[in-house]
Parts: structure tokens; sequence; C-alpha cells
């Protein structure tokens, strides 16, 4: 069924995302894809492999795009709209070149994209639509048009969504003593000047350290990698937390991961495998609060950005942050520069 907005036609919806190993046979090849180009060692691919490894070669972010699609798919079906659901990733299987191909091949002409990523960034959002733009070029003439949706860093659906998420894990703890931190992805500072992400996510933590009345929170950072010599944003959530040990052993912790919209391994790692660990050698209590996941009110958002291009549904948005967004300029994010050799 194809639904229109005026003379623009759209024949499918394409869930795009980072991808991530299903086996032990698949972590070495995905790390090479993810890194290619960028000259990271190969011993420190073997050191960020053992991290899969140890969860069987399984990263939990394949599982839980399909369980996300499973969810929208019923909520679309829900209130009437019957567009096919595709999914392709940037970096493992299922290649987003090879679902664009089978799109060509089932007679999609024009499509929209909901990209696994919430806030603004090179790597976050227009390295998804070059992406794109590079899977459409390799798939030839008939290859579907791609229309990616907006950034939803800000919509009310997500703000509730992680906000009932924190209140589940402050209701594990003495909540109303608790500190809130959250973290999300460093990235190079080059590439965090030319962007808004920074900004999006103080904006998103403030609001949901609001709706859970909690008038301080800190936002920090994990999962950097790279040369030691490029500075990537700070702090890491490691030195935060020995410096809120040292302020306070007996305060509870719960980190929140923000920045993500999935359990990815930088999630269940670096804050479920290492800053658990480092808490419990510094004798803090440490929280995890969930990722949006499929929270209903998330995956209602993700229907409502469908909606706004099907139909010309209002758009709703807590912060004027991502109208520069929608859609992106040519401009936007621009790649970071690599250093020189």
């Amino acid at each position: 069924m194809r639904l229109e907005r005026g003379v623009v036609t759209y024949d499918a919806l394409l869930v795009l995302s980072f991808g991530g190993p299903e086996g032990d046979a698949d972590v070495m090849p995905f790390l090479e894809n993810v890194t290619r180009g960028r000259g990271i060692p190969r011993e420190r691919l073997l050191e960020v492999a053992e991290h899969y490894h140890h969860f069987g070669g399984v990263s939990p972010i394949n599982g839980q795009v399909r369980a996300l699609i499973d969810a929208l798919e019923r909520e679309l079906r829900a209130h009437g709209i019957t567009l096919p659901v595709y999914w392709g990733n940037r970096n493992w299987h299922p290649m987003l070149e090879d679902t664009v191909r089978r799109m060509k091949d089932d007679g999609v002409r024009r499509a929209l994209a909901l990209v696994t990523s919430a806030f603004g960034s090179y790597s976050g959002c227009r390295q998804y639509r070059e992406d794109i733009e590079r899977a459409r070029a390799s798939v030839g003439e008939g290859a579907p048009e791609i229309e990616k949706l907006r950034l939803y860093f800000d919509h009310p659906g997500f703000a509730d969504a992680q906000i009932a998420r924190v209140r589940d894990a402050l209701g594990t703890i003495d909540g109303e003593r608790a500190r809130l931190l959250f973290t999300a992805h460093s990235i190079p500072m080059s590439m965090a000047r030319t962007s808004p992400y920074e900004a999006q996510l103080r904006a998103m933590c403030e609001l949901v350290a609001r709706g859970v009345a909690h008038d301080t929170w800190e936002l920090c950072w994990q999962s950097r990698s790279g040369p030691p010599q490029v500075p990537w944003l700070e702090p890491d959530v490691l030195d935060v937390l020995a410096r809120l040990a040292s302020e306070d052993r007996a305060q509870p912790v719960v980190v929140i991961p923000i920045g993500f919209t999935s359990d990815h391994m930088e999630v269940v790692w670096d804050l479920d495998h290492e800053a658990k660990a480092r808490a419990g050698e510094l004798g803090l209590r440490l929280v995890r609060a969930g990722t949006v996941g499929t929270h209903p009110a998330f995956v209602a958002a993700m229907r409502e950005l469908v909606q706004e291009k099907l139909a010309a549904a209002p758009k709703r948005a807590l912060t004027t942050l991502g109208n520069d967004h929608d859609p992106c300029a040519a401009s936007c994010c621009p790649a970071p520069q690599r250093p020189s050799r």
C-alpha cells in the first residue's frame, strides 16, 4: 500500500542501524568493517574482539533491532499504516546495500529511513546519509529514493521512555539520594566542534533529570577509541566514578546511557562490565538504567515520525536544537579531519 503526502509517495520503511556480529567468526570481519580506513592497530582490534568473545561473539544490537522492528510493525498496523519494513546495517548483515537491492527487486520506489541514532553528529547522522547514497549508487538504476527521517532526540516519546527507564532504576535504590550520571559515546573533538551532538545531549539530560525530579546531574563519556594524542570529549565515565567515590562513597549512582537507543556492546561491556567492576572497587553502589529499546512511548514516537511524512502530522519536539536537521543541510555535521601522518 502506498501512502501519499501531496504528490510524494512512500511505499516502504527502512530501519537503518549500526550492525553487530552474531557469532565468534563474525567478530574480526565486523570490526574490520567498522574501522576500515581509520588506521586502528590490529592489536587494538584484538583487544576489542575479546569484549565480543566474552558474550559468545554476539552483540545485543541485532536482536534488539529485530525486537524494535517487530514492535514498530505492530504499532504501524494498529494505526492503519501498512508500509513494509526493511532492515539494513552499516557494518554487518543484513548489509544496507543488499537491503536496498532487495527493495529495488520488490518494486519499492521511494522509502523513508529510520536510523537507530537519536542525536546529530557525523557518525550518528550524516554518515548514514552517505551510507544510503553509496548503497543506492552501488545498486544502480532503479534503486529506490530513500529519505532519512529527522533527528528524534527531543521527541517527547523518546524523553518519556528514558524518564520511565530512569524511574525504574531509581526504584531499586534510595532514589532520593542517588546521583544521576548520563553517558554517551565519546567522539573526537574535531567532530564535536562541527555538530550539535553535545548541546543536544545536555538539553535532553536536563529534561530527563527534571522528569524524575532530580536537580543535579552530570554528563560524561564512554567508549572512546583512536590514538591517545587525538582529543575526544571528556571526562570518561570511569574517571567520574572515581571522583564521585571520593566525594561520598555512600551515595548511590544511577548511570543512564542516554546516547544509546539500545544495548550496544558499548553499553553491556563498558557500563555493565567495566563501570560496574570499577564501582565495586571504589565501594560505590551503581545501578544502570535501561535504554529506551522497545518502550511503548519510544515505539509510538517512531511511528509519529513516519506519520509526519505520510500525513503532514504535527512535528512534536521539546527543543529547537533539531530544526536544522529536518531535512539535514548539505553542510551539516561534516566528517572530522583525520590527523596527518
